[in-house]
């Protein structure tokens, strides 16, 4: 049986209401209580130097966040690759690999395809990873995909990134929300980005930023958008699907940029697509109004690696990370992991 996540997800958002979604909320925050002491404790093991740290024979640049789900982490990690990689640096990607047991996952998938010369390693051991890169590939600087809470690797940068639809100040820490550890976690941040700002109001990035800047002093904090790479769907009647960590964040990407969405399926994070899963999609495709296309995201299409569904062409929207604020401020901080070596 399937964890049933869109409706805990509701339950937590406070979607659902009536007793018995207040019952279940109350219930997870208590939960949250235990959950919460060990993080804190195994953060204060880390800052006293109790645990145990390995120290690769490179730089580290870790991106990474606060909460559980997507806050856009694949178009940074690629943004922050290419930024070294332009500036002659040897670049190694290094990630836990959620889903890819029987080979790369979606997000190793996506960064092969726009960064084929920047080499992606997956594994539990990112410590091992790290060594492996160096020896073997002669990686002069790794970074470390979600690597905020993995703390057993030392990193000289860590980036938060705070998804501007989803702050954390409304929200909570598991499992009564998604907050992955307490807010207090921001003083080891070296830049934030506060991301998908253009699906946010404006009063609300400022009140993020204002939030940030309290609990972060001196931290630089950049805003960005997630930028469609071409907008080939303006005008167009879509039928849209997806398996990320925020599908209504990829449905206001197609209408911000003209895409009218007739119909729109989502997957669990991380999906891996089956023959039955796509022949369920052929028969929803032909079930679309006269003249639909179907579109889906990077991550989904390099999985799928098809043209068409149910005779309709299959667009793929690719998203690159955009700066409106701060690109600056946020390119000196990645400057100076090099330099100061």
């Amino acid at each position: 049986m399937k964890f049933p996540v869109e409706a805990y997800r509701a339950v937590i958002r406070g979607e659902r209401s009536g007793p018995l979604a207040a019952m279940a909320r109350a219930a997870l925050r208590v939960a949250s209580w235990p959950y919460g002491l060990g993080v804190r404790q195994r953060n204060r093991g880390y800052d006293r130097g109790s645990r145990p740290v390995h120290r690769a024979a490179v730089p580290v640049v870790s991106v990474g966040n606060l909460s559980l789900g997507g806050t856009g982490k694949t178009p940074c990690v690629e943004h922050v690759a290419r930024f070294y990689r332009e500036r002659g640096v040897q670049v190694a990607i290094l990630s836990r690999g959620y889903g890819a047991e029987s080979g790369p996952n979606d997000e190793a998938l996506v960064l092969e395809d726009n960064l084929p010369d920047v080499p992606h390693l997956q594994g539990a051991d990112r410590s091992a990873l790290a060594d492996a890169a160096v020896e073997e590939l002669e990686a002069e600087l790794l970074v470390l995909d979600d690597g905020f809470q993995h703390r057993r690797l030392h990193r000289d940068l860590d980036i938060v990134l705070i998804d501007a639809t989803s702050p954390p100040h409304r929200d909570w820490l598991f499992p009564r929300g998604t907050l992955r550890e307490p807010a207090s976690g921001l003083n080891r941040a070296g830049a934030i980005l506060i991301t998908r700002c253009d699906q946010a109001s404006d009063a609300e990035v400022i009140a993020i930023r204002e939030w940030l800047e309290a609990r972060a002093p001196g931290v630089p904090i950049a805003t960005t958008v997630h930028r469609p790479i071409a907008n080939e769907l303006n005008g167009a009647t879509v039928g849209a699907f997806c398996g990320i960590g925020n599908p209504a964040s990829f449905r206001r990407t197609l209408e911000s940029i003209g895409a009218t969405v007739a119909e729109f399926r989502t997957f669990p994070d991380h999906h891996a697509y089956t023959r039955e899963d796509v022949a369920e999609l052929e028969a929803w495709a032909n079930r679309l109004p006269p003249g639909a296309v179907v579109a889906t995201t990077q991550k989904d299409h390099v999985k799928l690696r098809l043209d068409e569904l149910g005779g309709r062409p299959l667009h793929t929207v690719k998203i690159e990370l955009a700066f409106t604020h701060g690109e600056e401020e946020f390119h000196e901080a990645l400057s100076r992991v090099t330099h100061d070596q």
